[in-house]
């Protein structure tokens, strides 16, 4: 098969608030979590082929058969017997196992990308099933939504109009927290059983297109106990917090990464050398998701 291929940016996210729920017997946990994309964005191609193949450049991303977008090219077309094979490309932009998304977001994009050359696409309920078999970003990082409340494992989606768009600084710290250690950190926290040290909350999903409200609710559960393993998280998140024009700051899904979203520009010049061996990316969010594109 040659001339059939789709690319698209896959976008980063930021989650701006994350509460860690009950954990099922299954041994998840259900979560409530605000997802809001970002401008930085991994390119990913996909090409129909006769065999299966995987090139990423600009980082290590591990075996091809744990790679997140193989993986979720290779259930596609369990689920949908099509097509025989793919060739996915991926150059790599988003920091790996930072709390971005970055693996889930390139999954996304693979789903995405198939669906628009499938002669007889499946429906967004099914891509988002699919999704979920993979990760708990994976779903939110396929709808068409800029900003997404998150329930259960992910999988349970409000879809929302973006947020007016901020400037955003991403602290990356050299360490890399593993989301099923982070989990064993909180858990161990809060003891065997232990249910969440918050109560319910009403959110008013009205109120999440504005930053002044959307400030009010970022917190990340994750935070205390990724922090008490590395401290430069916890400083970092407080000197960012500090700077001026400061209008949300957090750590982001399970760690490492902490961003800081400005009301209006960047503070010059940058005021926080990273530490050994961080690294400071500077984007945007994003007030809409990147269009597929057909190639031919």
């Amino acid at each position: 098969m040659t001339g059939s291929a789709a690319a698209v940016a896959a976008q980063a996210k930021i989650n701006l608030f994350l509460h860690i729920l009950v954990q099922e017997v299954s041994g998840y946990h259900q979560l409530e979590t605000l997802f809001c994309r970002l401008n930085l964005a991994d390119d990913v191609v996909v090409r129909l082929a006769d065999q299966w193949t995987l090139t990423c450049d600009g980082t290590d991303t591990g075996p091809e058969e744990e790679n997140l977008a193989y993986r979720a090219a290779r259930l596609y077309a369990e689920q949908r017997r099509w097509p025989p094979g793919c060739a996915i490309e991926i150059e790599k932009h988003i920091p790996v196992g930072a709390g971005l998304g970055g693996g889930s977001a390139d999954a996304a994009a693979v789903l995405r990308c198939l669906q628009a050359l499938d002669p007889q696409p499946p429906s967004v309920a099914e891509l988002l099933d699919w999704g979920a078999r993979l990760g708990a970003d994976v779903p939110a990082l396929t709808i068409d939504a800029p900003l997404a409340l998150g329930h259960g494992r992910g999988e349970r989606l409000v879809a929302l109009p973006g947020l007016p768009v901020k400037p955003v600084v991403l602290y990356v710290p050299a360490v890399r927290v593993a989301t099923r250690e982070a989990y064993g950190w909180v858990a161990a926290s809060r003891g065997e059983g232990a249910p969440p040290d918050h109560g319910a909350r009403v959110i008013d999903v009205h109120a999440l297109n504005r930053w002044e409200s959307v400030a009010q609710l970022v917190a990340n559960d994750f935070a205390p106990a990724v922090a008490e393993r590395h401290p430069e998280i916890l400083r970092a998140t407080a000197e960012l917090a500090g700077l001026p024009g400061t209008r949300a700051c957090a750590m982001s899904g399970s760690g490492s990464t902490v961003f800081c979203v400005f009301d209006s520009e960047v503070p010059r010049p940058w005021p926080l050398p990273p530490h050994r061996g961080a690294a400071l990316i500077e984007t945007e969010t994003a007030d809409h998701v990147a269009p597929v594109r057909l190639l031919g």
